[in-house]
């Protein structure tokens, strides 16, 4: 039986072995995938055993995504913009081979739900690793302009720097922000801890579109700073965790799930 995993600190939460279980299911496949706790100073070791032991392919998630993009002897063009990596295997010659799907797996779901990006401008919260591996998808949709906001702003004017190149693209702090942004897409974890980045008022346009990268059972803190603030649309980012397995999955399997179903499923668990 073919294996994979799920590697990070803490995994106990992840969907992503529920979400793969229903790919296998769904394309007829018997294989194993599991979440696996891996402690800090530990994962470069973590992986090489997995794979010598016959692991086909690895998930990665916080906070080992840096780690697993010095770890990978071939990158993808898109880990190599991102400088991270959440998906290994073993390529040609044994080489580990990394590839980053979170920013594939962002613009499907906004595909899927018709957000409005191209000449659009667009506030991104964060700087750290989320926002990173998003970044040159949502500049590739064509947006009016990025905004990369963060309480370090020099770090998310670094990020802004390294992706110049792709179109439009600039950063503030917090304390810098002015007007008014018809699509905000929160990048940060805050949401996890019940925390809330320190929005201006009126940052988002009536009747604008937010998106949270995390997601939960119930609609997260943002989402609901969103809807009062007059969004037209608040989601969270159960979609993106689905889109951006399936393009592992793919990678790993050459075969591609129907994600919607899988979705479906996933969401009528959250709510039980």
């Amino acid at each position: 039986m073919d294996r994979y995993a799920v590697l990070g600190n803490p995994v106990k939460h992840s969907r992503s072995p529920r979400i793969h279980q229903l790919f296998a299911q769904q394309l007829g496949i018997d294989m194993e995938y599991r979440s696996i706790h891996v402690e800090l100073g530990s994962f470069t070791d973590t992986v090489r055993h997995f794979f010598l032991a016959g692991g086909r392919g690895v998930n990665i998630t916080v906070p080992f995504k840096q780690e697993a993009f010095q770890l990978a002897e071939v990158h993808s063009q898109r880990a190599l913009r991102a400088e991270a990596v959440n998906t290994l295997l073993l390529g040609k010659n044994n080489l580990y081979y990394g590839d980053n799907t979170d920013g594939v797996g962002l613009l499907r779901d906004l595909k899927r739900l018709s957000f409005p990006l191209q000449g659009r401008r667009i506030l991104l919260l964060g700087a750290g690793g989320a926002a990173r591996g998003v970044l040159a998808p949502l500049l590739e949709a064509g947006p009016a302009e990025v905004t990369v906001v963060n309480r370090d702003a020099g770090r998310a004017a670094l990020l802004a720097h390294a992706f110049s190149d792709l179109g439009k693209v600039r950063s503030a702090a917090y304390g810098d922000l002015s007007g008014s942004y018809p699509v905000i897409i929160n990048a940060t974890s805050a949401s996890l801890s019940g925390e809330l980045p320190p929005l201006p008022e009126h940052i988002l346009t009536q009747g604008g579109y937010a998106y949270d990268m995390m997601y939960g059972a119930q609609p997260t803190i943002f989402m609901h700073w969103a809807l009062q603030a007059g969004a037209a649309e608040v989601h969270d980012g159960l979609g993106m965790l689905v889109e951006q397995a399936a393009e592992a999955f793919f990678l790993w399997r050459h075969q591609r799930p129907d994600t919607a179903p899988v979705l479906a499923q996933l969401r009528a668990e959250l709510v039980v």
